[in-house]
């Protein structure tokens, strides 16, 4: 296991990144103490350490749904070990849309797939 942490609250807004209409297809995370101002853009989450980087082909699990990584930015793993941040984009591709993105393969989630205690795994 490279990360895991529980998963403490769904901003109000943390899914309208999520809007076919307007080609965006990614949620943000962040550890519980964000500020508030990030918070209500955000999937919240227990702080934990990362114990091995993110890599193509890991398996990442959010909340009911698991997912292969693709891609991995840059920043990705700095911000998540330091934060709990980055930006999760569902896309097969294979390369980051920013620094600070993780890719993940399969369909985006959704609100029935989160809930409070759910998990957020790496292995």
């Amino acid at each position: 296991m490279k990360y895991k942490s529980v998963i403490t609250g769904i901003g109000p807004e943390a899914l309208e990144f999520l809007s076919p209409e307007l080609d965006l297809n990614f949620v943000i995370i962040f550890n519980e103490d964000a500020p508030p101002e990030l918070a209500e853009l955000a999937i919240l989450h227990t702080n934990a350490a990362l114990e091995g980087m993110p890599a193509v082909g890991d398996t990442f699990k959010l909340g009911k749904k698991t997912y292969k990584i693709t891609a991995v930015g840059s920043e990705a793993p700095h911000t998540l070990a330091t934060l709990g941040h980055c930006t999760l984009a569902f896309s097969p591709d294979e390369t980051a849309y920013r620094p600070g993105c993780i890719m993940l393969d399969g369909e985006p989630i959704t609100r029935d797939d989160l809930a409070a205690g759910e998990t957020i795994e790496i292995y």
